[in-house]
């Protein structure tokens, strides 16, 4: 490692212990509801005696959609996909390499689609870095420019962590030289971004870091339109863990129907001893949280997505299998951001296609959802058995 890329390294750890420490001054904790359900699902919604299908039926009209297929020799592992709308398209990204997770030839690629079901042949979006491994952090866009986040995790660190870049487009065709991602003091943020940002009622962006040292996940938001300045880091106590790495990770949230205030309400992977999600609620628009609860929301201990319909009721897409499974995939519904009482299939474990390529870390299964609303309909990205990307669509209004 350089000496360039060791004090960059070193500015990022003092900037992680400033920005705990010293946020801002308006963050006192005021989120005391720790004794009430932050959400809980209706006890009739999942037939575990039904694996494959959890007693869940489609809804009406779903479509699935091939995006990548796997290569052999050049493209056998892709993981981590997420879509976003810019200029009438359809954008997805995900990170690639020959076989293994987090390998070092790691590039993220991108494709684009005018409908959702016909999709370009990918491009490089951001090249692999002999100094580190780069992995896709999702997407913003502001006014004509669309912004793609890139995770950069150095060799060598330990524990492991990483920090965030930012390349921009106008075109979604040529890219900016990438920057780094910057904290309400303009120094760059000292983590990686989850891939799920979006805008509260007052335009406040909000999101997680996993801070360094290490990886501890809180939320962060900013109200930079922008998405690439101002992060402030929102009080919340994490549960107790291991050194370096937070119970609570790779956060999704939605907003609760409150007649006064919708509030956000954040779910997190338990990376635990159970599989179920652990959630927490801000009152205050994200500047403090109550402590993460356990959830009754089977979970496979796996990334999930979450979000609001147009008509402000309330979903979570994930593999509520309450194993390591990562099948069937599906969406639960709340009218109020509480209880979640419908669910729906969106694949089933026997729609499972064999595994082609062995590889480290590679598993079966629907893994890492993540999912936007557009043009009426709920589009869900993943990778199947880490091999191939696809996307399954539905109306909203047969949800």
């Amino acid at each position: 490692m350089n000496y360039v890329v060791a004090g960059f390294l070193l500015f990022l750890l003092t900037a992680c212990s400033l920005q705990s420490s010293t946020a801002t001054n308006d963050t006192k904790t005021n989120n005391t509801e720790t004794n009430i359900a932050v959400l809980q699902v209706a006890n009739n919604v999942f037939d575990q005696s039904q694996p494959n299908t959890l007693g869940l039926q489609k809804p009406a009209q779903i479509a699935h959609h091939l995006v990548f297929k796997a290569k052999a020799g050049s493209a056998q592992y892709n993981h981590g996909a997420v879509l976003f709308a810019f200029n009438g398209e359809l954008f997805i990204q995900w990170q690639s390499s020959q076989q293994d997770e987090d390998a070092p030839e790691t590039k993220i690629l991108y494709s684009r689609s005018s409908n959702g079901n016909d999709w370009s042949e990918p491009q490089q979006l951001v090249a692999a870095r002999t100094d580190a491994l780069v992995t896709n952090g999702g997407w913003w866009r502001y006014g004509d420019t669309l912004v793609a986040f890139i995770n950069v995790w150095p060799q060598g660190l330990q524990p492991k962590a990483g920090y965030v870049e930012y390349i921009t487009s106008r075109d979604g065709s040529h890219w900016s030289k990438p920057k780094p991602l910057l904290d309400y003091a303009g120094k760059p943020v000292a983590g990686v971004i989850e891939q799920d940002l979006k805008q509260l009622p007052n335009g406040r962006i909000l999101t997680a870091i996993h801070h360094q040292p290490g990886l501890i996940a809180k939320p962060f938001y900013t109200d930079d339109v922008t998405g690439l300045s101002g992060w402030t880091q929102g009080e919340m106590e994490n549960l107790p863990h291991q050194p370096g790495i937070s119970r609570e990770l790779e956060p999704s949230w939605f907003l609760t129907k409150q007649l006064k205030q919708q509030q956000p309400v954040m779910v997190f992977r338990d990376q635990g001893s159970s599989f179920t999600l652990l959630a927490a609620r801000s009152n205050d628009n994200g500047k403090t949280w109550t402590k993460p609860t356990a959830t009754n929301m089977p979970d496979s201990r796996a990334k999930q997505s979450a979000g609001n319909l147009p008509d402000g009721r309330a979903f979570l897409i994930n593999n509520p299998s309450g194993t390591k499974n990562r099948a069937p995939l599906t969406i639960t519904l709340s009218s109020d951001g509480q209880l979640f009482d419908k669910a729906y299939l969106l694949r089933s474990e026997s729609e499972l296609p064999p595994m082609l390529y062995a590889g480290k870390y590679k598993r079966t299964g629907y893994s890492y959802p993540k999912s936007i609303v557009w043009n009426n309909r709920v589009w869900v990205s993943y990778a199947v058995n880490k091999e191939d990307i696809e996307v399954t669509s539905m109306a909203v209004e047969n949800l």
